[in-house]
């Protein structure tokens, strides 16, 4: 028998090629839905012209930072465990439970001067991420467990238990919409100037700092790495492979949960049902599309940011609000595609058989 083709993994990837390759596929993404758009009467340059308009607005530019935050967290989470070959799907529910642990606290919790609060805010909201990803990080390190599908199945868990709290014990009086009251405005991180976006974002940024000079400075960096590309010659070199996937699964979910406290303490402050409303899952697009660099998964978030304010504003022309769902899941497909690429080539077909 002939093969027709076959893929082999490659030995070089140059800078070019994974600079240009993430490019390309989103460029091809716009493409491909653009046809789409053509096939349901809209006009795909119109479309996409209102939405780059909208964005680059100074009301846009602030919308999509803000928008964007939440998504910079769980796509740095995302980033961090596959730094290590951990698939962290649960970072919709890490976001949850790190929301309801800094609300909870914020509202029900004792009295404090405000700056101690919001840093028992941060703490609680890092801590409810870390546990709802220590329940799948554990049977992972110990038994050897596939974390993507527990860190995937937990997300239904901790997305009901927030359905529970916002419809029914946490609601907020008086009111039709599932969620809960505000926090005091004394708790309120303050925005930068009058520029409309909140001071969360610095901590996002020092956090995605600290993250790349953690993988290139850091001797725990590097053991990552190295578990990453060969975790039986880290056992044989005396590293703790199970060690290091509780820590690196668990600082993933804490990242993920900060989202919840960028929105308690820096953005809506409160939480609404469905709060994540699918960031988790956006976070893998986003650090994908990112190269898993701590520093592009900013711009990245930002980007994704600016697609979701954008849409709204393309109704105002008949098109769904959903076409930037679409966008999102196409730019996550071509993007897969294209880094299958960069990792493997293909060769010719060769002959097979007896």
């Amino acid at each position: 028998m002939r093969e027709f083709f076959r893929f082999r993994k490659r030995t070089y990837v140059s800078p070019l090629r994974r600079i240009l390759t993430p490019i390309v596929s989103v460029l091809a993404a716009l493409v491909f839905c653009g046809i789409f758009l053509k096939a349901v009467g809209s006009d795909p340059v119109a479309v996409y012209a209102k939405m780059l308009k909208t964005v680059c607005s100074a009301k846009g530019l602030t919308r999509s930072i803000q928008a964007g935050i939440p998504l910079m967290l769980t796509g740095l989470a995302v980033s961090f465990g596959y730094r290590m070959n951990l698939n962290n799907i649960g970072a919709d529910g890490q976001y949850a439970l790190g929301s309801l642990f800094c609300i909870g606290f914020a509202l029900y919790g004792p009295v404090m001067p405000p700056a101690l609060k919001i840093i028992c805010m941060f703490a609680a909201a890092m801590a409810g991420g870390a546990l709802a990803a220590l329940i799948a990080a554990f049977p992972k390190a110990k038994w050897g467990v596939n974390e993507t599908i527990l860190t995937m199945m937990l997300n239904y868990i901790f997305l009901y238990v927030m359905d529970f709290l916002m419809y029914g014990p946490w609601k907020e009086r008086n009111q039709m919409v599932a969620q809960t009251r505000a926090i005091r405005e004394v708790y309120w991180l303050p925005d930068l100037g009058s520029s409309g976006v909140n001071s969360v974002l610095l901590i996002v940024i020092l956090i995605a700092v600290a993250m790349y000079l953690f993988h290139t400075r850091t001797t725990w960096g590097y053991q990552m790495e190295v578990i990453r590309q060969s975790p039986r010659a880290a056992q044989y070199a005396g590293m703790s492979v199970g060690a290091a996937t509780l820590l690196t699964l668990c600082t993933s979910g804490a990242i993920a949960g900060l989202a919840g406290f960028a929105q308690v303490a820096g953005i809506i402050h409160r939480v609404q049902a469905n709060l994540p409303n699918g960031a988790g899952y956006t976070g893998i697009v986003i650090a994908f599309l990112a190269g898993l660099n701590p520093l592009a998964v900013l711009l990245v978030g930002f980007f994704f940011g600016a697609l979701q304010i954008s849409a709204v504003a393309v109704q105002l022309t008949g098109v769904p609000s959903q076409i930037a769902t679409m966008i999102q899941g196409s730019i996550m497909l071509f993007v897969v595609a294209g880094d299958f690429f960069n990792r493997y080539e293909r060769v010719g077909g060769e002959k097979n058989g007896k």
